[in-house]
């Protein structure tokens, strides 16, 4: 089998962890989670949602992350290692992070603005509701966008363990602490335990086929499947670290997070506007909850710590996507790491460059009526990523079988969900990523409203 010669690894099973649940916990779970949670019913999508990450973003998970600790390699060549026939899938694979990481950075910029913002002592400028529109429209995004796009790559630059896991190390606890006494603060706020009710407990009334398309569709985002990112992970992880239990345990942690970004963020908003703005969508973070701080007196030192809070989710989660692309370019060309990352900087600067700027000089501009920055969403999140995830089911699933990955899994301990994962990846799974196909792709081109 061909494997790369010197392979960068973790250091242990925590620095794995860590650093895998740092790429999983992102902007998926802090920005996007709470949203669609309060879209979708609240405690019914939780359920959901919940019932989904413990089998089918356990299996999808599982799978990737043997595939890399087998290969040695990232995913660019990792498919054409276990099958030659399904070689194309590593190119098809490694598009999906080169097109996300550019416009990823650009909503990182926009989070170091508003973080900023609140550190200087603005906080009431944020909370005109017109000021993230304002924003978007300049070309003030893409100095923030240069900014992370710089500490991100730096970071990179550094290497596995040296750099991914002593962040992954330092930032993981303090994003849970900051997340625990947010939401804590938030539960204080007068009028806040309906919109706890509302989070928590399950209306089956509300429960429909699109609640669950939803809660499948954010298990993408927030676990980082179907990008490459695991597979390069798993490529770093010792032979010796339990495979099954660090999946479990990275579950924890971005189920965990991403449940606590629920409690900090809809209660708030419950508190605030009585639940009348829940509904905002993608602008909850960006333009309702920022109306949220600025009726609290100490709003600049919440904003800080909130949107410090989302800085560091989405820095661990840009460094993994910014790391799976180094990774790429060096195991396809044979460079070394630092020319990696310069390359991948100027791919980041060339194609963030049309994200940052779509909404205001570049605004004219408009792909199949979307701005840059949603069609490289649509292109990412609603075409490729749902069909790597089937290529990979029906690879493991039918061609070099379950068995493989279960070996693989059992070389570092027991594999307790075996059954579970067979039964899910050959059936289970490639049904319901059809699905998620077909309705993500009717619902951004506005055929149905999902």
């Amino acid at each position: 089998m061909e494997q790369t010669p010197k392979r960068s690894s973790f250091s242990g099973k925590l620095g794995f962890v860590l650093a895998a649940a740092g790429s999983a916990v992102g902007l998926g779970n802090i920005w996007r989670f709470p949203y669609l949670a309060a879209k979708y019913g609240g405690g019914i999508f939780l359920l959901c949602y919940l019932i989904l990450a413990v089998t089918f973003g356990f299996a999808l998970m599982v799978a990737e992350i043997a595939i890399g600790r087998k290969t040695r390699q990232s995913a660019i060549k990792a498919y054409g290692v276990l099958d030659k026939r399904f070689r194309f899938l590593g190119p098809l694979c490694s598009v999906v992070p080169i097109i996300i990481t550019p416009y990823y950075c650009v909503i990182g910029g926009w989070v170091l603005k508003y973080l900023s913002v609140y550190v200087t002592g603005n906080g009431a400028a944020v909370s005109d509701g017109n000021f993230f529109t304002k924003f978007i429209s300049s070309s003030s995004p893409m100095v923030w966008f240069i900014i992370f796009v710089v500490i991100t790559v730096v970071i990179v630059m550094t290497g596995v363990e040296k750099g991914i896991e002593k962040v992954s190390k330092f930032m993981m606890p303090l994003l849970v602490l900051l997340s625990l006494g947010i939401a804590i603060y938030c539960l204080t706020l007068p009028g806040a335990m309906d919109g706890v009710i509302y989070y928590l407990k399950p209306d089956f009334s509300k429960f429909s086929i699109t609640t669950v398309l939803a809660a499948m569709g954010q298990l993408f985002y927030s676990m980082s499947l179907a990008m490459g990112i695991m597979i390069t992970y798993g490529s770093y992880m010792k032979k010796d670290t339990s495979l099954s239990s660090a999946v479990h345990q990275i579950e924890i942690f971005d189920t965990g997070i991403a449940f606590l970004a629920g409690l900090m963020i809809i209660p708030a908003v419950f508190s605030f506007t009585g639940g009348a703005d829940i509904n905002a969508g993608p602008g909850l973070m960006f333009m309702t909850l920022p109306k949220v701080f600025g009726s609290i007196t100490i709003t600049n030192i919440i904003g800080t710590l909130f949107f410090l809070l989302v800085f560091f989710a989405a820095l661990t989660s840009s460094i993994s996507l910014t790391e799976t692309v180094v990774s790429i370019i060096c195991d396809k060309t044979g460079m070394k790491r630092i020319s990696g990352c310069i390359i991948t900087a100027v791919i980041l600067l060339a194609l963030g460059t049309l994200s940052a700027l779509g909404y205001g000089v570049l605004s004219q501009i408009q792909i199949i009526g979307m701005a840059f920055l949603d069609f490289f969403d649509f292109v990412s999140n609603s075409v490729l990523m749902p069909i790597v995830a089937f290529i990979t089911c029906i690879l493991v699933g039918y061609v070099i079988k379950p068995k493989v990955i279960i070996d693989e899994a059992e070389e570092s301990g027991p594999f307790k969900g075996k059954k579970l994962f067979v039964i899910v990846i050959k059936y289970v799974a490639p049904i319901c990523i059809i699905a998620i196909l077909i309705s993500s792709i009717l619902n951004s081109l506005h055929i149905i409203n999902i």
